[in-house]
């Protein structure tokens, strides 16, 4: 920000300089010399104001501008050429004596000019994404070459799994909290419900830890939206954010994956990076697991693994509170997660079992 005050200040007092050179070498507006220094500021705030104007700035958009008026000149370069020799050859009369053209000529040449450039700049603007199958080695379309930035939900922070796994230096990517998902989060812990002021003040502190994790970067980033992106939700908000930037929301609100699915943004969904970091267990295999309370069957325990999968473990009942060893029998995934169920090593079978077989 104090690198575009220094440039605005700059442009400005170049501009005041350019105004007394002309008053100074103009010879019959040296008179006019406060008009033309009160000229160049009014110039350079009107060049300003048009660059603040703009608040979406698109190094696509200028890449295509300029390699389209690069095609434009080259084009025209050919054409006045042509023109210039059939002229000569059937309009002598156009070229004055020392081969100086004519005006009407000049003007011609500077209006084949003109349409030239504008059509080879409309038309890379409109073919930017097909252009590097054209030319290998340009392209004007955004390739991500790297690491993409990640923006943090609210429901991600308040969560507070991302500090863990920030802890873990699985994350080297830049995480970006946006202005707006701050303040939620502020309004949150300045909230009259008791439970949404701890869940907010609960954020608040995984932020500062994020923070302080120097194998992290994170940022707070003001950004730039246009009057009818700054009135949407918290959400869509976030998403115009992450199409700027190119980046990846990482949450755990489910409705704004699915309206990022549509709008074409990339989620991180810690629900499903967690389900997918839980152990896979087959049938047969041994593990030992501290069983907790009794289960719904006679003799049945449960218990849970760190991850929170539920254990049912047959013959547990009377181990409550003791870690046994089992074998898993069978694995059920529903919808609410994961059940393992097994059975208590060396046991003997059910009772009941025996005396049906009996």
């Amino acid at each position: 920000m104090l690198l575009r005050y220094f440039l605005r200040g700059f442009l400005v007092l170049a501009m005041m300089a350019l105004g007394l050179s002309y008053a100074e070498r103009g010879g019959v507006l040296e008179e006019h010399r406060v008009f033309l220094i009160l000229g160049a500021v009014a110039l350079s705030a009107l060049v300003i104001w048009i660059d603040l104007s703009i608040p979406r700035k698109s190094l696509q958009a200028i890449s295509g501008v300029f390699f389209g008026l690069a095609v434009g000149l080259l084009i025209t370069y050919g054409i006045n050429a042509v023109l210039g020799q059939l002229v000569a050859s059937f309009f002598p009369g156009m070229t004055l004596p020392g081969g100086e053209e004519v005006a009407i000529l000049k003007i011609t040449k500077v209006v084949i000019g003109i349409i030239c450039c504008y059509f080879c700049v409309s038309f890379i603007l409109q073919t930017k994404d097909d252009i590097r199958f054209v030319i290998p080695y340009v392209e004007f379309a955004k390739q991500i070459k790297g690491q993409r930035p990640i923006i943090l939900d609210t429901s991600v922070i308040i969560d507070g799994r991302i500090a863990e796994i920030g802890e873990t230096g699985l994350i080297d990517q830049q995480l970006i909290v946006p202005r707006f998902v701050l303040l939620e989060l502020q309004a949150v812990a300045d909230s009259q419900d008791k439970l949404k002021r701890n869940r907010g003040r609960r954020g608040l502190d995984v932020l500062n830890r994020l923070q302080s994790n120097p194998m992290l970067e994170v940022k707070v980033l003001e950004p730039t939206l246009s009057a009818a992106e700054a009135s949407e939700s918290v959400d869509l908000k976030l998403l115009s954010v992450a199409q700027q930037l190119n980046a990846r929301v990482a949450t755990n609100d489910y409705n704004l994956n699915k309206v990022a699915q549509v709008r074409g943004v990339d989620i991180i969904n810690l629900n499903d990076l967690a389900n997918a970091m839980k152990p896979v267990v087959l049938p047969g295999e041994a593990m030992s697991v501290k069983v907790i309370k009794p289960g719904e069957e006679p003799g049945q325990g449960v218990g849970y693994l760190d991850d929170g999968t539920m254990v049912v473990i047959e013959q547990g009942r009377n181990h409550i509170g003791d870690v046994v060893d089992i074998t898993v029998t069978s694995v059920l995934q529903t919808s609410a997660g994961r059940m393992i169920f097994g059975r208590v090593e060396n046991a003997a079978p059910p009772r009941r079992k025996a005396q049906q077989t009996a």
